[in-house]
C-alpha cells in the first residue's frame, strides 16, 4: 500500500489568538480528491493555507508527492481573495481607481502578468492560450488587472493555476463570481488536470462539482468529518427567525417614480465599447435581477448608477429624477443608495473595527473619521446583533474571516434604510444559512417599496421578491423580463 499524499495529524491553529483547529486528522491518499465544506469561519481557509505550507501551527503535515511526476511537486493553495500590485509593487488601490485612466497606465496587463508568471515557472505560453479560450478569457488579454471584474479576477487566478498544473492544487471558493457556463468549463478543465496526475482539494458549498470529486468532508468544532456526498450539516445559524430591527420597517422615501433611466447610453475605453446602446428604466419600488455572462458589461453598467464612472456625464442618463451632470454631487447621489459589492469589499479599510464599519454606511466612508452620535450607535449594534455579530463588534475588519467580513459590508450596506440597494453578488463568502438570513432580510425591506438591483449568477441564491430581469450580453441588453418568465 502506498503511503499518503497529505497526513495530517494532531493539528492545532490558531486565527488571530482564537484556536480555530484542534488535534484535526486527514488523511488524503493517491488519486483521491476531495470537497471540503463547512460553515463561514469553521477554519477550512485556515486548514488549506496550513496544507500550502503559509501559516503557523501545531502537530504535524507530511506531504509525499509522487517522485515519478512530472508534475510540480507542490500543494497550490489559489485564495478566494485575489489581490495585485501595480507596476511599482503598490496594492493600496482605491474603489473608483478602475475607471482612472492615469491606473490603468500603471498596472499590468493580463498579457504581461501571465508572461512573468509563465517565465517565473518555466511555462509555454501556447498551453495558456488554450485555457484563456475555455474560460472566454481570450479577449481580456491587453487588459490590466486593474479594468478586470471580480469574476474575471477569479478566472486570471484559475487559469494561471490550471496552467501551472501542480501535483496537488487547493482551490479555496473556485466558483465566486463565475457565470453559468463558465463554472461548467472549469469543471471540465479541472476534469482534466486530475487525469494528468493533480490532485485536488476545493473548498465550497456548491453541488456543481467536478465528477472527479468523490471524498468530502467538513470542519465541525475544530474536527475534520468524513461525509458523504449528499451529507452536509449546515451550522444553525444564530440569528435565525430575529426580528428585523424596528428602525428598517420604515419606507424609505422615493424621491422620484423613475429612479434610473437611461437612454442609448454608451461606455467605451479607446476602441473598445463596453456598453452600446442601452435603455432601461427602474421605477420606485421595483425589485430587479442584473445577470450577464463575466465580462458583459454589468460592473460598468453599476458604475454608472453608484456615480463611480466619469462617462456618465456624456451619456443620457437620468438617477433619481435628474439628468447626471446637472448639479448633483456623488455624495447627494451616494446617500440615497446602500451598495455592497467585491470591489468595495477589495478596497475597504481593513483596519475599522466591525462597529466603525457598519456605522460608516451612514456616511458613504471607507471606515469612520467622526462622531456620529448616539442614534447611528445604537442602531449599528441593533443590526450588528442581528447578524450574530456582537461579539465580535471591537474587532478589526481584518481579524475577521472572509465571510464575516462580508457580514459587517451587508449591514453597512442596509443601515441608512436606503431608497436604492444595489445588491452585487452579496453573497459570496457566506454560507447557506448565512445566505438566507440575509435574502430574507432583503425581502423584508423590499416590502417597505425599496428599490432593487440584485446581481446574481446562482439562482438558488437569489431573494424571492425579484421581480424582473435584464440580461447583458456583450455590453448589450439581450433580454427585458419578468423573473418569472427566465427562471
Amino acid at each position: 500500500m502506498s503511503e499518503p499524499v497529505v497526513h495530517i495529524t494532531s493539528l492545532t491553529l490558531k486565527y488571530q489568538h482564537t484556536p480555530v483547529l484542534q488535534d484535526l486528522n486527514w488523511v488524503i491518499n493517491r488519486n483521491e480528491n476531495w470537497l471540503l465544506r463547512g460553515s463561514s469561519g469553521t477554519g477550512k481557509t485556515s486548514l488549506a493555507k496550513a496544507i500550502a505550507g503559509l501559516v503557523k501551527f501545531q502537530g504535524s503535515i507530511d506531504i509525499h508527492f509522487g517522485p515519478e511526476s512530472k508534475l510540480p511537486a507542490v500543494a497550490h493553495f489559489v485564495a478566494g481573495w485575489y489581490q495585485f500590485k501595480d507596476l511599482e509593487g503598490q496594492s493600496n488601490f482605491y474603489y473608483q481607481q478602475r475607471y482612472n485612466k492615469q491606473a490603468t497606465e500603471t498596472t499590468a496587463t493580463v498579457q504581461a502578468e501571465l508572461e512573468n508568471y509563465g517565465e517565473k515557472h518555466q511555462l509555454q505560453f501556447n498551453e495558456v492560450e488554450e485555457l484563456l479560450a475555455a474560460l472566454g478569457f481570450s479577449d481580456l488579454i491587453g487588459s490590466t488587472l486593474i479594468q478586470l471584474s471580480s469574476g474575471e479576477h477569479k478566472k486570471l487566478q484559475l487559469v494561471k493555476a490550471l496552467w501551472f498544473k501542480p501535483q496537488l492544487l487547493i482551490l479555496d471558493q473556485p466558483y465566486n463570481g463565475l457565470d453559468k457556463l463558465s463554472r461548467k468549463n472549469l469543471n471540465s478543465l479541472l476534469e482534466e488536470i486530475t487525469e494528468d496526475g493533480t490532485q485536488l482539494i476545493i473548498i465550497s458549498n456548491e453541488v456543481e462539482l467536478p465528477s472527479t470529486i468523490h471524498r468530502f468532508a467538513e470542519i465541525r468544532e475544530g474536527q475534520l468529518i468524513e461525509t458523504s456526498a449528499d451529507e452536509y450539516t449546515a451550522e444553525v445559524y444564530e440569528t435565525a427567525g430575529k426580528a428585523v430591527p424596528a428602525f428598517l420597517n420604515e419606507a424609505p422615501v422615493s424621491s422620484s417614480e423613475s429612479i434610473i433611466r437611461m437612454i442609448d447610453v454608451n461606455i467605451s475605453y479607446g476602441e473598445k465599447q463596453v456598453l452600446k446602446n442601452i435603455n432601461w428604466e427602474v421605477k420606485a419600488g421595483e425589485k430587479w435581477l442584473l445577470q450577464g455572462h463575466n465580462g458583459s458589461g454589468k460592473s460598468t453598467l453599476l458604475s454608472l448608477i453608484t456615480g463611480d464612472h466619469p462617462q456618465a456625464y456624456a451619456n443620457n442618463f437620468y438617477l433619481f429624477g435628474h439628468k447626471r451632470g446637472s448639479g448633483e454631487s456623488i455624495w447627494e447621489i451616494k446617500q440615497r443608495m446602500g451598495l455592497i459589492s467585491p470591489e468595495l469589499h477589495w478596497y475597504f479599510d481593513p483596519t475599522a473595527t466591525v462597529r466603525q464599519s457598519v456605522i460608516s454606511g451612514f456616511f458613504d466612508s471607507s471606515g469612520l473619521f467622526c462622531d456620529p452620535g448616539y442614534t447611528k450607535k445604537a442602531q449599528a449594534d441593533e443590526l450588528i446583533s442581528y447578524f450574530g455579530l456582537t461579539e465580535y463588534r471591537d474587532m478589526l475588519m481584518n481579524q475577521l474571516p472572509v465571510g464575516k467580513q462580508r457580514l459587517v459590508l451587508l449591514a453597512r450596506t442596509i443601515i441608512k434604510n436606503p431608497e436604492l440597494l444595489i445588491l452585487d453578488e452579496p453573497c459570496q463568502g457566506l454560507d447557506q444559512q448565512q445566505t438566507q438570513h440575509f435574502n430574507r432580510l432583503v425581502d423584508e425591506l423590499c416590502k417597505n417599496g425599496t428599490t432593487l438591483i440584485y446581481v446574481g449568477h446562482f439562482e438558488s441564491q437569489l431573494p424571492d421578491c425579484i421581480e424582473k430581469r435584464i440580461l447583458l450580453e456583450n455590453g448589450e441588453v439581450k433580454t427585458v423580463e419578468t423573473i418569472l418568465e427566465s427562471i
